[in-house]
């Protein structure tokens, strides 16, 4: 990775062939820099994922073309976060507030009293809610191996992540949920929901409401101005798969954000 007016261009090295150059929803692109780093790395394709409409002109112009894939979600759901916890509340859908409300009043959540919502901190605890995710998803499913999240809760340190579990009555893990939060200073420190995932149980008991909801109360608690739920559904570049979390993120309510793509440029290595 290289660093340039606070800007991150990724640089992935393939032996023989070159190098690929990535920019992801960069505040600013520098094209000569872009240059540069395509000579000192032989690179042979660059990849920009433009933060609005105005970057993707400039990069048309730069001879890059839509891609039909994109590498980040180009739609998302948004909650501010300067509202009230109450105003933020009223947003929500009537299934999710319905939800809410059985997790929290066990005689309403057909019999499952003892749900129970914790942190998990320790590379212990994330091991356990390792193989809790695991165990919940099918087997071709792709699941971060556990030095992968113990080094990402590394990558985040001062209650800058969070990972959530709930538990039943008997304290085994039914439920999931893992947040991060950006404290760049031009990022209004955003929140954002990475991951989540529920078994058989957690999702009869509708705990994946009350481990998000807690995800975005703990946002708010640590002064993030915004809760991004990392990707819904876009109908421009349709997965039916992303359907269904898709309809589960909009019953929080938010404000959907359209990006406009990925953009891609091959170049002949020099």
């Amino acid at each position: 990775m290289e660093r340039f007016n606070e800007v991150n261009y990724f640089i992935k090295k393939i032996p023989i062939i070159g190098g690929v150059l990535k920019l992801q929803r960069p505040e600013g692109i520098d094209y000569q820099f872009i240059d540069e780093l395509v000579i000192k790395y032989r690179v042979f394709q660059i990849i920009i994922e433009p933060k609005d409409a105005l970057q993707a002109k400039l990069v048309l112009k730069h001879g890059f073309k839509l891609s039909k894939s994109p590498f980040l979600p180009s739609k998302t759901l948004q909650i501010d976060l300067t509202q009230t916890q109450k105003v933020i509340l009223s947003h929500f859908k009537k299934d999710a507030r319905q939800a809410l409300r059985k997790v929290e009043d066990p005689e309403r959540s057909r019999g499952r009293g003892g749900l129970s919502i914790n942190e998990c901190s320790t590379p212990d605890e994330i091991q356990k809610w390792r193989d809790a995710w695991k165990n919940s998803v099918n087997f071709d499913r792709h699941v971060p191996s556990v030095n992968q999240l113990i080094n990402l809760r590394k990558s985040f340190p001062s209650n800058k992540s969070l990972f959530l579990a709930s538990h039943n009555i008997t304290g085994s893990i039914i439920g999931g949920a893992l947040f991060t939060i950006s404290s760049h200073e031009r990022s209004n420190f955003i929140s954002y929901y990475w991951y989540g995932f529920t078994n058989k149980e957690g999702r009869s008991s509708l705990s994946q409401y009350s481990l998000l909801y807690q995800g975005i109360l703990w946002a708010k608690k640590h002064g993030c101005k915004v809760f991004d739920f990392e990707g819904i559904y876009d109908p421009r570049f349709p997965n039916k798969s992303w359907l269904g979390f898709s309809h589960f993120k909009k019953s929080f309510g938010g404000r959907e954000i359209l990006y406009p793509g990925c953009y891609i440029k091959f170049r002949l290595p020099i």
